[in-house]
């Protein structure tokens, strides 16, 4: 049940950002990025990230088991974003987007409570 909630979170957060990253990249770099970086296309990149995140959790809510490797991948993307560029720029006192680094943190320090680590290293 709890797995499934973690899908539906991401559906919900992960959908979102997808779709305001590669349809309104602008708007994205505003709401999400909290005006953090120059504008680039780059941002259509991270939305589409996002958008396979996105699909693979709707899938995550039928096989909560078995799409696991996802929530592996965003433990791992969302560590090295934190320790790479958030944590730096927050030393340096140069902005970056405060509340991804927020809502990153609380994903790192959940998912490996929540990954069923068994499903994804057994035969």
């Amino acid at each position: 049940m709890i797995l499934k909630l973690v899908y539906l979170a991401n559906i919900l957060v992960a959908g979102w950002i997808s779709i305001s990253c590669v349809f309104a990249p602008r708007r994205a770099l505003l709401t999400v990025f909290e005006n953090s970086f120059a504008y680039s296309d780059a941002i259509r990149l991270v939305g589409a990230l996002w958008g396979a995140i996105f699909i693979l959790s709707i899938f995550g809510l039928f096989f909560p088991k078995k799409m696991a490797l996802v929530l592996l991948f965003q433990l791992i993307y969302k560590s090295t974003w934190l320790l790479t560029a958030a944590l730096p720029a927050m030393s340096a006192k140069q902005a970056f987007p405060r509340g991804m680094a927020v809502f990153f943190l609380i994903w790192v320090v959940v998912l490996p409570f929540v990954i069923p680590w068994k499903a994804i290293f057994s035969n």
